[in-house]
């Protein structure tokens, strides 16, 4: 499969050659005797591009091909390599890691005016996205910042919050990127709950669109003083135990409320009454404290059993999906390999994610699927250059659960050679 980004129009007029044999302003729409392939079509920033074909006809071997690219938003093509074909005519050119960081053109050059048709590279952007703290308070705003590459400053990024379990995202706020292409957002929630963010760049001539990886926050409701809710851990794996315990204290003061009523209540985010779970007495100190252990997201509030009523903040503990992912170890360059895995509790039409690790030392998604109703999962994906390229799968979170991602998948990717790609 190909990458699922969205790809810029890109029109370019057939134009005369010049004879100037470094720069060239005509961009040819079909072969002359030279064919060209350029693996993979579409690439998040940085990654390699592999470049080759075929020379047609009598005397093919040996003979000199020169690369021409364009890189919006320039003119003209230049000149930025040259190589000899085998044997059999077949060339190739390799652009390394680190060199392809926007949109480009490719076409080649042979002897005898031949020359192949243009091919265009499409380079989605690289977004990072940190949340600062990663939890926080209703009302009081988390800082949101991160890194667009190449550089863009001055365009414009949107924070966007998840609908449910769709690829549909609500945009929050914009902000300008600035120096050094970084950018900074604030935001606030009036409700506890978690909430799955991320920064969209939406695109421009020299990168197609891109998101940043989902960044998952946990809100909690602000504490009354005088009756406190805790847990030891807001978010825990799936079906394990978290102790939700507080102190009650005197109204208005300091001073411990021993051997009083508590109840805890209990609902799912997503709506529906506060039910009962279980009552207890304070300790000498105002102290309570349950034990829990569910597979789906619960606010939490403790509430004095008997009257004058009073009650706790509400408190959010989240429930963490689980995810695993398995793939081959090796492939080739033109390989169709396939990523299959599960997610627990069951996430049946949740969309997932497949994202490769970017030259900017963060994830990156390349793949948008659906868990299936068994909630298993899979991805097909072909390479196109060699190295070691790293996968995983990440599933955002909602009402019932908080997002997860699986352990990384490493490929060690080989090229074959030349003789054995489609070159023709």
């Amino acid at each position: 499969m190909r990458l699922r980004f969205t790809v810029l129009a890109c029109a370019i007029s057939a134009l005369a050659f010049t004879a100037i044999p470094s720069i060239a302003s005509a961009a040819p729409h079909h072969n002359r005797g030279l064919t060209i392939h350029a693996l993979p079509r579409q690439i998040i920033a940085g990654e390699a591009v592999l470049i080759y074909g075929q020379l047609k006809g009598p005397d093919h071997a040996d003979q000199m091909i020169t690369l021409y690219h364009r890189v919006n938003p320039a003119p003209t093509f230049s000149v930025i390599g040259t190589t000899q074909t085998n044997a059999l005519g077949q060339y190739e050119f390799t652009r390394a890691d680190g060199i392809v960081l926007s949109n480009r053109s490719w076409y080649v050059r042979g002897p005898l005016l031949t020359h192949s048709r243009t091919v265009h590279e499409r380079v989605a952007a690289l977004v990072s996205l940190a949340a600062n703290p990663t939890s926080g308070l209703t009302r009081h705003p988390i800082v949101f910042t991160g890194h667009v590459t190449p550089d863009h400053t001055g365009s414009v990024v949107v924070l966007q919050a998840q609908n449910g379990s769709s690829d549909n995202w609500t945009t929050l706020k914009r902000a300008v990127v600035g120096a050094g292409s970084n950018y900074q957002i604030s935001q606030a929630w009036r409700t506890p709950g978690e909430r799955d963010v991320r920064v969209l760049f939406r695109g421009d001539g020299r990168n197609t669109p891109a998101p940043s990886d989902p960044v998952s926050v946990t809100i909690q409701q602000t504490q009354i003083p005088d009756f406190t809710i805790n847990t030891t851990d807001p978010i825990v794996d799936n079906d394990s135990p978290a102790t939700i315990s507080g102190v009650l204290d005197q109204p208005g003061t300091t001073t411990p409320e021993p051997t009083t009523s508590v109840s805890l209540f209990a609902r799912e985010p997503d709506g529906g009454p506060f039910k009962l779970v279980s009552t207890q007495m304070t300790g000498t100190d105002g102290s309570y404290g349950f034990t829990e252990q569910t597979t789906t997201n619960e606010l939490y509030e403790a509430r004095t059993t008997f009257a004058p009523p009073r009650h706790s903040a509400v408190l959010f503990q989240g429930v963490q999906d689980v995810v695993t992912m398995t793939g081959p170890m090796t492939s080739t360059v033109n390989g169709n390999v396939a990523f299959t895995g599960d997610v627990s509790p069951g996430k049946a039409g949740h969309v997932i994610y497949l994202q490769k690790f970017g030259a900017d030392n963060n994830w990156h998604t390349v793949e948008v699927g659906l868990v299936h109703a068994d909630s298993t999962f899979q991805f097909g994906w072909t390479f196109g250059t060699a190295g070691t390229k790293e996968f995983r799968a990440r599933i955002t979170g909602g009402p019932a659960n908080v997002g997860g991602a699986s352990a990384p998948v490493t490929v060690d990717v080989t090229q074959p050679a030349l003789t054995l790609l489609p070159t023709g």
